[in-house]
Parts: structure tokens; sequence; C-alpha cells
């Protein structure tokens, strides 16, 4: 039977994976704060069906490449990153998708914020040696250069050092906003962020958007270049959801989303276990 005709299109339509075309555009690995390797995100990937995924490690580009290779032609791996950003005087997380990764202006920028993350890290270490938290030499050295440093890094040390049960106590004991040691993240002005984002080709979203994020506030960034905001996240539950996908439609917004998957720890953040469709990666790479 011809392959155009309707039953045959119908056999192609059940042979595929239950969740084909589904894309998941938000997770971490080993470059930040992620405990999966590229090779082991393109496989899980692969595993729950996916079509495409962008690796948006924190203020870095170092995982797209070994991500990319690993995914060969089974599986697009869109060029992504998480930049620490600031909006209002808050923390806002901005996702950029399509950039080139060689751009250089990106690139330094991100260097400088890696290097703003080293010296926050040393500084929270010193801390917690001030209430009498040290750790040992070995693994200290067991953090690799070009790792993109952050809290959640300290908060497996102190696991592993058995001075907290969980990542999560670890946050809420000592490396909370408000914990002991602590120290104050530097952040790009968000108008900056989305400029280097757009600069190099890309396009920037708002990343788990918060209840601040209200029609007045999304007008304000999409004038400063915001193409989409993330409505699919682990977290939020379906109203939520549903009050996203209404404030992108009224602003002009595309849609993106993801699991925000750092490791094996939050079943809930598994590769794959929020996504958005075909279609609407189509209208988030329209933008470009």
């Amino acid at each position: 039977m011809p392959a155009g005709q309707p039953f045959t299109q119908l056999c192609q339509t059940l042979a595929r994976p239950r969740y084909f075309g589904r894309v998941d555009l938000h997770m971490h690995t080993t470059f930040s704060d992620g405990t999966y390797t590229p090779a082991e995100v393109v496989d899980l990937a692969k595993r729950s069906g996916l079509s495409a995924i962008a690796v948006t490690d924190h203020d870095t580009l170092a995982g797209i490449a070994p991500t990319q290779q690993a995914a060969g032609a089974a599986l697009e791996v869109i060029s992504g990153v998480e930049i620490t950003a600031e909006y209002r005087s808050r923390e806002l997380h901005l996702l950029g998708y399509f950039f080139d990764p060689t751009n250089f202006s990106l690139g330094a920028a991100l260097e400088r914020l890696r290097a703003e993350r080293a010296g926050r890290f040393q500084g929270m270490l010193e801390r917690l040696a001030g209430l009498g938290i040290h750790f040992e030499e070995r693994v200290l050295a067991g953090l690799r250069k070009e790792t993109s440093l952050g809290r959640r890094h300290l908060a497996e040390m102190l696991v592993q050092a058995k001075k907290a049960a969980t990542v999560r106590e670890a946050f809420q004991r000592w490396l909370g906003d408000n914990g002991q040691a602590n120290v104050p993240k530097v952040r790009l002005p968000v108008a900056d962020a989305i400029a280097l984002v757009r600069g190099a080709g890309g396009i920037a979203a708002w990343a788990h958007p918060n209840y601040h994020c209200e029609k007045e506030a999304l007008l304000e960034l999409k004038r400063l270049g915001l193409g989409a905001i993330e409505a699919e996240y682990p977290s939020f539950a379906a109203g939520r959801i549903g009050e996203l996908r209404r404030l992108a439609r009224d602003v002009g917004l595309a849609i993106t989303g993801g699991s925000d998957c750092h490791g094996p720890d939050e079943p809930r953040r598994a590769i794959g276990s929020r996504s958005i469709s075909h279609d609407e990666l189509l209208q988030l790479r329209a933008l470009i």
C-alpha cells in the first residue's frame, strides 16, 4: 500500500513511541549542578521518547557540545543556557535557546558570572568553616575546574559529610537565602542578559516564572526582547500552567517548558516529566 494512504499513516502513528514529539527544554548536566553526564542525559531522553532537548546549565555552555556529540542524529539537542539575572531587584533566571554557542560576547559574560560563582563558593566554604564545618581536600579536589559552581554542590558535599540528611535539609539549615553560610549571588541585569542571548541569534525565555510574572511585567520584558515564558514546570499546578499560557497568549509570547532535571534524587523532575509539544517547539523556533 502506498506510504501516503490513511491506513499506512495510522500504522506509522501507532508504531511511534507514546510520547512522540515531546520536547524537554530545561535540564542540567555535570557541567553545572546536575549529576547526569551529557551521555546519561541523552540516554534518558531517548528512553523517555523525547524528540528534542535543550541542556540549560547555569551560566555555562560547556555541556552543549558533549550532549550533541552523544546524541548524534538520534535526538535534536538545542543550544541552551540558564543565566542568573535580576529584574526589579529580584532574581530572575533567563533561559536562552537556539543561540550561537561560539558567540564571543555571550561567552565572555558567562565567564564573568562563573568567576563570581567560584568566588561565592569560596566565601560559603569560609562561612561553613566558621561554623565548624570543614571538608577534606580530596572532596574539594574532586570539583572540576570547568564546572559552574553553585549552592547545590555544597549541599551535596554537606550530605556526603553527614552534616545534613538531604540536599533539602542542607539548604534549610545552612544554604538557603537566609542561611548562615549563604553568600549573595551576583546577577546580570535582565536587559543585558536578554540582549546577549538575542545578540547571539537566540531566543530568551523567563524560567519558572514566579507570581510576580504579571501582564505588566511581561509587556516590559517583551519590549526588552523576551520571546517566551516557561509555562510547563514540575512545581506548577494545572491552574498555574493555564494562567501562564493565557498570559503568554495575551501578550504574544511563545511557550517553553521542561523538567529542570538535576539528577535522580527528585523523581518529579525526571527527564521528560514535563515537556512541550513539537508544534510548540516550532512556534518557539519561528522567533529566531
